[in-house]
């Protein structure tokens, strides 16, 4: 019997029209609406650097280096982060049959703020003037001809990717803007940022369990096996080697050592977890029966629980 106390949960349809609505009563202009510029010295706090569990002993000078060379790291994969995820958008549109759908309204909505987004980090990014070359780079141009086009006609994988795209930030934001050491310019990026997030992460969540149930069965095998290679080599790559190396640190061992700190790893678990509860509740992965490499990534147990304690 229908327990009759319970608030009735709208239509699908319903709640993607409502963040259509909500995108189009805030619509943020940021050159307008975030002014502002970096100032000078330490823009992170010693906390929230990579190295803070690796005692290495630093100078305030190098201290203040390594901060603006890892916030542009972020900023920088952020920008390239929302270029694919406006690629794998577009796609839908391309895929969709009834573009009268509210969803593809919505995306509209989204690709709007996303390049907004982007033209802001764009703006933080030459303020900071980073001066790491990444090391990574011919890596990532290989995954971007030869991976990418495959993952964009993944369409479940690619839901969990952006799941992660946005959910890892936004820690890192959410952080740095609660922080009374962070540049304040800094913070008002974040805290804009994060404003429109919380409609992007409500969206994809929204559609994981739709694409799920459309995935065939070499796609629903990569979710489960692969993509948590995938989603823990986003976390580690956000800040990448070559900002250790501007220091004076050698880059590939100090950005393998900081990826391994105690602080790092808790960080990783509490940014992923929200990750794998979209992909529970979405049915992609059940309670009790979730892979060894979904557990090591995210710090849980066989059932979800986290084993840190």
């Amino acid at each position: 019997m229908p327990n009759l106390t319970e608030t009735p949960v709208a239509p699908k349809e319903d709640r993607i029209a409502r963040l259509s609505t909500a995108s189009l009563k805030r619509v943020i202009e940021p050159d307008v609406e975030v002014p502002g510029e970096v100032g000078p010295g330490q823009v992170l706090p010693d906390e929230l650097l990579t190295v803070a569990g690796l005692d290495l002993g630093l100078t305030a000078e190098q201290r203040a280096a390594l901060s603006r060379e890892e916030a542009a790291s972020i900023t920088d994969s952020g920008i390239r982060f929302e270029s694919v995820l406006t690629t794998g958008f577009s796609m839908e549109i391309v895929r969709q049959r009834d573009l009268t759908d509210p969803r593809i309204t919505y995306i509209l909505h989204e690709l709007g703020e996303e390049t907004r987004h982007s033209r802001l980090f764009i703006r933080l990014l030459s303020q900071l003037e980073p001066k790491a070359r990444n090391p990574l780079e011919p890596v990532l141009r290989v995954l971007q001809r030869v991976v990418l086009p495959v993952l964009l006609n993944m369409p479940a994988f690619f839901c969990v990717l952006v799941l992660t795209g946005e959910e890892v930030p936004d820690l890192v934001q959410k952080r740095a803007s609660e922080h009374p050491a962070t540049d304040p310019f800094i913070r008002a990026v974040n805290s804009y940022h994060r404003q429109e997030e919380a409609r992007h992460l409500a969206f994809a969540r929204m559609l994981l369990p739709e694409l799920w149930a459309r995935a065939g069965w070499f796609e629903r095998f990569l979710v489960r096996r692969f993509a948590p290679a995938v989603v823990g080599s986003m976390v580690d790559t956000l800040v990448h080697p070559g900002v250790y190396e501007v220091i004076g640190l050698p880059g590939w061992k100090t950005w393998r050592a900081a990826n391994r700190t105690p602080e790092r790893l808790a960080f990783k678990h509490e940014a992923l977890r929200p990750v794998l509860r979209a992909v529970v509740d979405g049915g992609v992965l059940r309670p009790g029966r979730i892979p060894a490499r979904w557990q090591r990534l995210c710090g849980v147990d066989a059932h979800g629980r986290p084993t840190d304690g």
